[in-house]
């Protein structure tokens, strides 16, 4: 039985190293890997979208390419790999996203920080907002400097 590992990154910044992570985990549990890209966009009015689409054409040409590069060292180790972008406010796309796949049974956030402490108010990190939510784990993988 395959598993289905998300590796997650946001505001167009791939983390190599939770790339390597990511490709290294899926060897080990023999799984099907779908790198998903989050970019923030507010959209006002929830359906105007028109003075946008140049901007979100870019990026989805930005991230096309960038991903493209990921899913090639996936590929060279014979590991089934997709991915998708996903634009508008990070925590909704990311459960929407979530709804309209089979489970995964890890999720890689390839942020390059810790998971955020919970902060107050508008200060709170989004994945702080759904991490109570996800039904799998949630891995972080970070900068840190090995002494």
């Amino acid at each position: 039985m395959f598993h289905n590992i998300l590796l997650m990154f946001e505001n167009e910044k791939i983390l190599s190293e939770a790339v390597v992570y990511a490709r290294q985990f899926a060897m080990r549990i023999d799984a099907k890997v779908t790198l998903l890209m989050i970019v923030p966009m507010s959209f006002v009015g929830r359906t105007v979208i028109g003075p946008k689409r140049d901007t979100i054409r870019n990026i989805e040409i930005r991230v096309g390419k960038s991903l493209s590069g990921c899913l090639q060292t996936f590929i060279q180790e014979g590991i089934e790999v997709n991915s998708a972008l996903k634009i508008g406010d990070p925590a909704q796309e990311l459960m929407k996203f979530l709804a309209d796949r089979p489970p995964f049974q890890s999720i890689v956030w390839g942020s390059g920080h810790d998971l955020p402490d919970k902060g107050r108010g508008n200060q709170r990190h989004w994945m702080s907002k759904v991490v109570g939510s996800l039904e799998c784990p949630l891995l972080t993988v970070s900068k840190r400097e090995i002494r």
